[in-house]
């Protein structure tokens, strides 16, 4: 079996290997040049940081044992391990909690036991599990004869922190601290503190290592919800949602709120936003930022800015209710904003608007994923702020989430019908898988998972009602929930009094007038309520309505983009009914005069084609030779808002990296079992101990290969495709990386550096020290140290 943390490394098969890289992300970006500048790479404080930071309290003590039980010595086998966890009947968690481990290369294991990877006890500090240094005389228990005082010092230090402050002298307690020093159970480090060295805290703690094992996510009590509650709840939040993103839509079409100076939405617009809406500004807040965020509004990047709805939103506007959800929670599940901060200050004192820039956080969506993975873990129960932050301080104690953060999406989830009276609805179970096992899927509107969420939402709304109640007060009633033409109607021509299961809406002038604006005609609006209604049109709703529409149309405005006069109205004759100019939008002003919907260049062209000789002029009337073209403008341009998902590289570059490493392996070793092709494959040797470097494509040499690059590995591959990656060139990453492995190992390595005349200097040098930018190394040949600047190395090499 391996003897070193790298040899285990190189003995995994490609496909751990491929599982390596996709647990711990970090190791293949920049992709590292050997399997060697892998595992340096995968031991570097900075990886292992990243891979502890989100390790959930079960994992972490299992670490922590094993640095205490471990310590450079021996390894530690696995019932041990489980011993001084306090669960020797959970051996079967312990082992479930080692396999991940081993699969993100924090555990190894070197046939004899198990191994804390190097540098874990770095990151972890120098006390795990809360246990003092090691002694390097032989162990020895506490006596069970000691004084009161002696007890209550090493009571105090038991469980940790094993560092303790000396006492004043003269009194009781000094004497005890120096008759446990001299007694050999406590260790002075220094004039002030004292430690209790780990043999003697084991022994004080019976060989437990914690007080009580810590394996199992907790499961906090809350109260059971029937799932047609929690569902009911959840619809009607959905509908309410959709609802308000659509009048924002329709509102910002209609006046375009303009955008501050740095970017976001105005106090005004925001109040005004909200009473719109009839809710509060934190959640008009939500629903602008939804709307941006699902692409149905945007920044058309003028000077200065407006927010105005995209052809996106023509689309939407068209779909169903439970079509228009579904685009809206995918987006807020791939959504890196965070609404919840909104009236908050920055570091500058600014308080921070909807729609700002600054409002990015490349970690929302892992949070929201764990805040629904909290709530999907206990179905049918509400959770609380402080239940589900309970469980979330578990699952990563190294990387608490901000309180705020939680309850901010944990209200954005109610509001959106994610979850109803605290606990998941059923279709918010269904974003949550979603967001766990596909999180890239859930793109805005452009998923086969939308569509899977619109038919969960579908399947707990009630049923459409067709129809409205017409009363003779000017007022309807729709029983139940309107359908999506009905409610079309109701928002173009009444205004909404009251909802609930019941829905009260009242006609008025202002109201009719609206759907007269929207393009209705008087008595077209008539027939459709008539057809929509069981009862015959009250006669004071008939009068509003045709009363309404006379004045409506007694005074007419309209728009003409350019116009055609002639002197005989016979020149003009027939080209408003002419079918081949339908396009131009010709509407006859006077016998004399047609206006035209097209610029006066495409008028005057379409003219021409036509056989019509005709004179372009200016507003004065006299004639001009051409007109300027004026500035185009693509009106199709929007800003996106947020910016595309963050995706990480698929399984296929990883594989093509571990297949380049494969290649750029040192001879001299079997491949392991389960290694995919080329996997073993001996490099050239220079002749001098030292494997050859891998060649560049282009330049030829040993696996020389023209072929592209393959995408997020840095590797090439033939233009077949059938030929194994050429191994990447080594970086400075890779330098730093062989650098702290050889510091951590106490080999000597390899290191090319610029000398004082710019020239590669070779040296084998073994590290002393590596801090602060400087390398200091002892040079064996010179017998002398050196100090050399990291900036300076080009490169570093194994000697063997």
């Amino acid at each position: 079996m391996a003897a070193t943390f790298t040899e285990w490394v190189r003995s995994r098969s490609d496909a751990e290997l491929v599982t390596l890289l996709r647990a711990r992300p970090d190791l293949g970006t920049p992709a590292p040049s050997t399997l060697r500048s892998l595992a340096a790479r995968a031991a570097s404080r900075t990886s292992i940081e990243r891979a502890v930071a989100h390790l959930d309290a079960g994992r972490l003590q299992v670490l922590e044992s094993l640095l205490a039980l471990s310590d450079g010595g021996p390894p530690v086998a696995p019932d041990r391990l489980a011993a001084a966890l306090g669960a020797p009947d959970s051996r079967a968690a312990v082992e479930q909690t080692l396999e991940h481990l081993r699969t993100t290369a924090l555990v190894w294991d070197d046939g004899e036991g198990l191994r804390p990877a190097p540098g874990l006890d770095e990151v972890l500090g120098p006390y795990p599990a809360g246990l003092g240094p090691v002694r390097a005389d032989p162990p020895a228990a506490p006596p069970a004869d000691l004084a009161p005082g002696e007890r209550q010092v090493l009571d105090a230090l038991t469980w940790g922190p094993p560092v303790g402050v000396v006492p004043p002298a003269g009194t009781a307690p000094r004497r005890a601290v120096d008759a446990l020093v001299a007694d050999g159970l406590l260790l002075r480090s220094d004039a002030r503190h004292v430690l209790l060295p780990r043999d003697v805290g084991l022994a004080l703690r019976h060989g437990r290592t914690h007080r009580a094992p810590d394996l199992e996510a907790p499961r906090p009590d809350g109260t059971t919800i029937p799932a047609a509650s929690t569902d009911a709840e959840a619809a009607t939040a959905a509908l309410d949602v959709v609802r308000h993103v659509g009048l924002v839509v329709t509102a910002w079409d209609d006046a375009a709120p303009v955008a501050l100076r740095a970017g976001g939405l105005g106090v005004r617009d925001l109040r005004r936003t909200a009473q719109l809406l009839e809710c509060d500004e934190p959640t008009a807040a939500f629903v602008v930022e939804l709307a941006a965020s699902a692409g149905l509004v945007a920044d058309d990047g003028d000077a200065p800015a407006s927010y105005l709805p995209t052809t996106r939103a023509d689309a939407w506007e068209q779909a169903d209710d439970a079509g228009r959800w579904a685009v809206l929670v995918a987006a807020w599940a791939a959504s890196r904003r965070t609404p919840w901060q909104i009236g908050t200050r920055d570091e500058k004192g600014a308080v921070r608007a909807p729609l700002s820039p600054d409002l990015h956080r490349a970690w929302v969506p892992r949070l929201r994923r764990d805040v629904l993975g909290v709530l999907a873990a206990q179905p049918g129960v509400a959770l609380g702020l402080e239940q589900v932050a309970q469980v979330l301080r578990w699952r990563s104690p190294r990387a608490v989430p901000p309180e705020a953060a939680v309850a901010g999406l944990l209200r954005e989830a109610a509001l959106l019908g994610v979850t109803g009276a605290g606990a998941l609805s059923g279709p918010g179970a269904l974003v949550a898988r979603t967001a766990e096992t596909a999180p890239d899927a859930v793109a805005v509107g452009r998923s086969a998972e939308s569509a899977v969420l619109a038919d969960a939402l579908r399947h707990v709304l009630p049923a459409e009602v067709p129809e409205i109640l017409l009363q003779g007060d000017l007022t309807g009633i729709v029983p139940g929930r309107p359908s999506p033409e009905l409610a079309r109607l109701i928002d173009q021509a009444a205004d909404v009094e009251t909802r609930g299961a019941a829905t009260t809406v009242r006609f008025s002038t202002s109201s009719v007038t609206r759907a007269l604006d929207h393009g209705r005609g008087g008595e077209d609006l008539l027939a459709e309520l008539a057809a929509r209604s069981p009862v015959p049109v009250p006669q004071p709703l008939e009068y509003l309505v045709r009363d309404t529409a006379r004045r409506h149309e007694a005074l007419r405005i309209g728009a003409a983009t350019s116009y055609v006069r002639a002197a005989d109205p016979t020149v003009l004759a027939g080209l408003a009914e002419d079918p081949r100019l339908a396009g131009l939008g010709l509407v006859r002003l006077a016998p004399t005069v047609l206006a035209a919907s097209v610029p006066a260049a495409e008028l005057h062209t379409a003219l021409r084609e036509r056989g019509l000789l005709s004179a372009l002029e200016g507003p004065d009337g006299r004639a001009l030779g051409r007109l300027r073209r004026p500035a185009r403008l693509d009106r199709d341009a929007r800003v996106r808002h947020g910016g595309e998902p963050v995706r990480s590289p698929g399984d296929d570059a990883r594989v093509a990296l571990v297949r380049a490493l494969r290649r750029a392996a040192p001879s001299g070793g079997p491949p392991p079992d389960g290694a995919g092709p080329g996997a073993g494959a001996a490099a050239r040797s220079d002749g001098a101990g030292a494997p050859e470097r891998p060649t560049a494509p282009g330049t030829g040499g040993p696996g020389h290969d023209d072929g592209g690059p393959v995408p997020g590995t840095g590797a090439d591959r033939s233009p077949t495709g059938a030929g194994a990656a050429v191994a990447p060139r080594p970086g400075p990453a890779d330098a730093l990386a062989e650098l702290q492995d050889a510091l951590r190992d106490g080999r000597t390595v390899w290191v090319e550096m610029v000398g004082g005349s710019g020239t590669l200097v070779r040296r084998a040098l073994k590290p002393l020290r590596l801090d602060g930018g400087r390398l200091r190394a002892l040079d064996p040949d010179r017998e002398a140290e050196l100090t050399v600047a990291v900036h300076r190395i080009a490169a570093v090499e194994p000697v063997d």
